[in-house]
């Protein structure tokens, strides 16, 4: 999500230094307020995975909220890193190094998260994730999809969504119910405090 990445063509090693230079403005050390708010309301809860998880700040969340929790990055460096918050903090939590794109043997998920990962993806690599995403979910599983918004001005950061992109991606086996207006909060240092978002609420049917 910077200007200086292009995060359709990283792989596994191009995280790991972006995570390890600290080029992630949304790596901000804490979940994102859409998510603090879905754990509020007990929609975390259950057999739960966090896909592209980073450093595992949201799959951390859902286990401090009682879930089973766990999380899937490309970046062996920033899942290391969510091992260790895990047990500093005394959380039990599953990270696994993975991509996103071919997911079949992590197991079979409730609830999915999805903080900044379906707007990586060019046209291609959106229909291999939510691929993806059906062999880790069952009917009734729900996903939670965060990504960068066409209400976003200027070029900065990632691919801009629209909401009838979103509706086009699922519109095989799953069911969106919601999709409304939110912000990624961003670390400091970066252009601007937070960048507009859309939060999606899908369910897989």
């Amino acid at each position: 999500m910077t200007g200086e990445i292009d995060a359709v063509s990283l792989k596994a090693g191009d995280w790991d230094g972006a995570f390890a230079a600290g080029a992630t403005p949304w790596n901000t050390g804490r979940p994102q307020p859409a998510f603090q708010r879905l754990a509020q309301e007990g929609r975390l809860a259950g057999r739960v995975l966090d896909i592209g998880c980073g450093t595992g700040e949201h799959a951390l969340l859902a286990a401090a909220n009682g879930a089973k929790a766990a999380g899937v990055d490309i970046a062996p460096w920033a899942i290391a890193q969510a091992v260790e918050k895990a047990r500093e903090r005394g959380l039990t939590a599953t990270f696994i190094v993975a991509d996103a794109t071919a997911l079949s043997d992590v197991g079979s998920f409730d609830v999915v998260m999805d903080s900044g990962a379906f707007h990586v993806f060019d046209d291609a690599g959106r229909s291999a994730y939510v691929k993806s995403l059906a062999a880790v979910t069952h009917p009734g599983s729900m996903l939670y999809l965060q990504c960068f918004s066409d209400r976003m001005p200027g070029d900065w950061g990632p691919r801009r969504v629209r909401q009838e992109e979103l509706r086009e991606a699922f519109a095989e086996g799953w069911t969106i119910e919601r999709i409304e207006p939110a912000a990624f909060e961003l670390a400091p240092g970066n252009p601007m405090p937070e960048a507009a978002a859309w939060l999606a609420t899908i369910g897989r049917v």
